[in-house]
């Protein structure tokens, strides 16, 4: 059993899915393991790590839409020491994903056709969002 770790910079213009998967998919396929399992963690409370939908722009717009309504930008939170984008990004980030698991088959991910891995930025500014990737297998 082997095991390999990185730290993965993403830089966001700011608020949206943005798509990694080939910067992960580079660092599974240059630790040179057939099999095994991935662990990404995002190491930030205003940003998320998303599997979803590819092939179809629609499907992301769809979702940030979404999240937009159900943690919406409002005076009413207490916290907003970053501005009024600061709680609701706290909000979608709890809402979704700080760390996914993906299996390792083959040397690639397991990852059905039409899916990608996306950081989901909370923030309306850009950053350089930082994600901690382990790799464990054979």
């Amino acid at each position: 059993m082997r095991q390999t770790s990185a730290i993965l910079t993403v830089a966001t213009p700011g608020q949206g899915l943005h798509e990694c998967t080939d910067q992960v998919a580079a660092f599974v396929a240059d630790s040179g393991m057939a099999e095994g399992l991935l662990t990404l963690f995002v190491r930030h409370t205003s940003a998320s790590l998303l599997i979803q939908e590819n092939a179809a722009p629609a499907a992301r717009r769809d979702l940030e839409r979404y999240f937009a309504r159900i943690a919406p930008e409002s005076a009413q939170y207490e916290h907003d020491d970053e501005g009024p984008d600061d709680m609701p990004a706290h909000l979608r980030s709890a809402l979704t994903a700080t760390s996914l698991s993906i299996p390792v088959m083959g040397g690639r991910m397991a990852l059905g056709t039409w899916q990608g891995i996306y950081l989901f930025e909370h923030r309306h500014h850009g950053h350089r969002r930082r994600i901690a990737a382990h790799l464990i297998g054979e």
